[in-house]
């Protein structure tokens, strides 16, 4: 069983307390900025969650997301809550699990009309084939009420925004359906814990939504028949069940990179060994059998001074912008992130390791797809993490 918690953030005290009936013995955990958090154990299973409410809203629930990955260091992050159908194929009840967020506000107006801009995140596949494999056995709705027909599960893409949408005439409600036509539900936060966890080196992030509303004028009318207390505990029963199997699956501490599979057979755990390349660049590999001739060796030197490592990454960045690897955008941005951490280091106080740690795990979401700065920058991170 894993020793990370799983987060699961809420918007609404009723997602809150439904999530919470499903914990052992919380104890609460006081964020030094005033967030609270309690820390449990599901009731029957293992798996520890620290939960959070976070209000409504895709800022509010971006920036404690933030919070709460830098304060856990999480296996993965769940958010929990109610949503409104956007198909008639979906009931009230029904749950949804987001494979794919949009923040669907982003745009631009002109004169024949409005121009969709979305950004989007998709659940990772290790946490989407998990949550699949719990709604095709069926067994996470055994603790709920017996009523019939049972909730069912449905997988696909959920929008993000800032406005309660209930009515399916209004233009806003037209232009979603005609922007975002594959989208099963609509809600407020997911978009921004959804971004969190891109910036935070692709943490899984995991959207579970119970449907109270059908999106057609008629919330005042399920929400007075408390279909939102219903749905959310739909909600929490699925989110229960994969938050206790994401804890079984990171028993070693990585689930993500437990194992790979390749020619039919299964290679376990293999460690990854780092080569030295052109210009001190640091090379991660991971393999079970290498062909062709390749020669592997440790580094002979690794480093131990943070503020040397820092110092020799922020030339090799300027060198992959300089080559066209990194463009100026997310140069600009991991500068900021590597003079943030710099400046952690320096201040040396109860705080400073912290920052530094969430600096450096925002810079490995930026600059993920250089292969030599993702292995170099998770030494450095290391070095970070041994700091006392």
């Amino acid at each position: 069983m894993s020793t990370r918690p799983i987060v699961i953030l809420t918007a609404l005290n009723l997602e809150y307390q439904a999530i919470r009936k499903k914990l052992v013995d919380p104890e609460l955990h006081r964020h030094q900025h005033g967030t609270r958090f309690e820390v449990g154990r599901i009731s029957n299973g293992r798996s520890r969650v620290a939960l959070a409410h976070v209000g409504t809203g895709n800022q509010s629930a971006a920036v404690l997301a933030e919070r709460a990955i830098a304060e856990f260091t999480p296996a993965a992050l769940l958010f929990v809550g109610v949503a409104g159908a956007l198909h008639s194929h979906i009931a009230l009840g029904d749950v949804v699990v987001a494979t794919r967020v949009y923040a669907y506000h982003g745009g631009t107006s002109e004169d024949d009309g409005l121009k969709s801009r979305p950004c989007s995140w998709e659940t990772s596949h290790a946490a989407d084939q998990i949550a699949r494999h719990i709604g095709r056995t069926g067994a996470w709705a055994h603790g709920l009420p017996d009523r019939s027909p049972a909730p069912q599960v449905h997988f696909g893409p959920i929008a993000a925004g800032e406005v309660v949408l209930n009515s399916k005439v209004s233009g806003h409600a037209q232009w979603i359906r005609q922007t975002y036509n594959d989208a099963c539900a609509i809600e407020m936060e997911g978009a921004g814990v959804a971004q969190a966890g891109h910036l935070n080196g692709a943490l899984p992030v995991i959207v579970i939504r119970g449907i109270s509303d059908l999106t057609d004028g008629t919330k005042e009318t399920t929400d007075r028949a408390r279909w939102q207390e219903r749905a959310v505990a739909n909600a929490a029963e699925f989110a229960a069940a994969l938050a206790e199997e994401i804890g079984k699956e990171d028993k070693d501490g990585g689930w993500l990179a437990a194992k790979s599979t390749t020619r039919g057979s299964t290679m376990e755990k293999h460690p990854v060994t780092y080569n030295i390349a052109r210009d001190g660049s640091r090379v991660g590999v991971q393999a079970g059998t290498v062909y062709g001739g390749i020669r592997l060796g440790f580094d002979p030197s690794p480093p131990t001074d943070l503020a040397g490592a820092l110092a020799g990454f922020r030339t090799r960045l300027k060198r992959a912008q300089a080559d066209g690897r990194l463009d100026e955008e997310t140069y600009a941005a991991a500068e900021v992130e590597l003079t943030v951490a710099d400046e952690a280091l320096r201040a040396k106080t109860p705080q400073s390791k912290g920052r530094l740690t969430l600096a450096l795990k925002k810079l490995r979401g930026l600059i993920s797809d250089v292969a030599d700065l993702a292995a170099e920058l998770a030494t450095i991170i290391a070095l970070a993490q041994a700091l006392s």
